[in-house]
């Protein structure tokens, strides 16, 4: 099954992270199935139409009121090989419950069968005991059987490792493959040391490669509010700087214009007198709105990143103090919200905003940072 997220829910404040996944669902207005997306969630809770708890889920699943396979899928032949196949088991209602207690589970940060598995596998290969060995049998029969096959994520040898060494010596693998033998369960082993060492050598090539990323975690986003003050800016206004309505002067292209808006609208504008009645505006919102009535310019779409990236150059470039206050963020991402600005611009739920203001800012506070430090010089 495949899940597919992020999604969440809201519980008395709380944010319960989910996943869903399609199902199919029996209707007795068609009497047939129809695709359902079945939602499962950190603490539990299942919907498919309905809210259910795992038992119910269970009940549904038995009944034929819920389906994890295609009804319309054939049967498998009874007497197909287990060995060769390149396909895993059949998911029945009981594997489908597991899968779906398995990912609750890791939606909530807690153990799933495929971590106790592959602890069990550490621990077989640091004591190479019967016991031990049998352990890793019961862990690896604890991972969903639908699932079993693509485990180590392998999908050439699709488990087969794993499924020898669950194997005892003497006995098929599969039930229909070869005997497992004792030279059998060593190639196994040797094939997690020869991981082991291919896993080690992608991160440390990884470490060159990705020198230049981030070292620790992440600094939390600075969020950039649209705020309105009746009665003026405060007198230190902070990170309120970052607005593009904040009345500071930026000359651009020979011109001096009162804020960031009154010079980009005032740019947009097609022709000259619209141009000069927008500068001309007594607040930023106001050249907004006169900006917005007037006819673009050719091109404009185009060539509003870009100008808007300039704006902001000239904006800070102009007033250092404003410069530090942009540099006083870090290297944290810049959210810039507001209703007044569009979406192209702002950072909006649920991705209907872009950002790009935020994003440009960004790469402002990158070159001001640039521009501050001593390079070699000469050849």
């Amino acid at each position: 099954m495949s899940w597919r997220g992020p999604t969440h829910r809201v519980v008395d404040g709380e944010r319960i992270d989910g996943a869903w996944c399609h199902v199919w669902r029996w209707s007795p207005y068609s009497e047939d199935y129809d695709v359902e997306d079945l939602y499962a969630f950190a603490d539990g809770a299942v919907r498919c139409v309905k809210w259910l708890d795992l038992e119910e889920l269970a009940e549904s699943l038995a009944s034929g009121w819920i389906s994890a396979r295609s009804p319309w899928a054939p049967e498998p032949a009874p007497d197909a090989p287990k060995w060769r196949s390149r396909s895993p088991e059949v998911c029945t209602p009981d594997s489908f419950l597991l899968e779906v207690t398995d990912k609750i589970e890791e939606l909530g940060g807690r153990t799933t069968a495929r971590d106790r598995l592959m602890e069990a596998i550490r621990r077989y290969r640091r004591e190479r005991t019967e016991a031990n060995r049998q352990l890793l049998r019961e862990a690896y029969l604890g991972v969903p059987a639908h699932l079993r096959i693509y485990v180590l994520g392998d999908m050439d040898l699709q488990d087969r490792p794993l499924r020898i060494l669950v194997t005892d010596l003497g006995e098929a693998v599969d039930g229909d493959g070869p005997v497992a033998t004792a030279e059998m369960h060593r190639d196994a082993l040797e094939y997690f040391d020869r991981r082991d060492e291919s896993v080690q050598e992608s991160e440390e090539w990884l470490a060159v490669v990705h020198a230049d990323d981030r070292d620790g975690p992440a600094r939390p986003a600075v969020v950039s509010h649209e705020t309105v003050y009746p009665r003026g800016w405060p007198e230190t206004p902070g990170l309120f700087v970052l607005r593009n309505d904040y009345p500071v002067p930026v000359e651009f292209g020979g011109r001096t214009y009162p804020s960031v808006l009154h010079a980009y609208w005032a740019l947009s504008a097609a022709d000259a007198a619209d141009h000069d009645r927008i500068r001309a505006a007594a607040t930023p919102r106001d050249a907004h709105e006169l900006g917005g009535r007037a006819a673009r310019r050719d091109g404009w779409t185009e060539l509003r990143a870009g100008v808007m990236g300039e704006l902001l150059r000239a904006k800070f470039g102009q007033h250092p103090g404003l410069a530090d206050v942009l540099l006083s963020t870090g290297d944290a991402r810049i959210s810039y919200t507001g209703f007044q600005e569009a979406p192209y611009w702002t950072d909006k739920s649920r991705g209907r905003g872009r950002n790009w203001v935020g994003r440009l800012l960004e790469l402002v506070r990158s070159e001001l940072l640039v521009a501050r430090v001593s390079w070699p010089t000469g050849e």
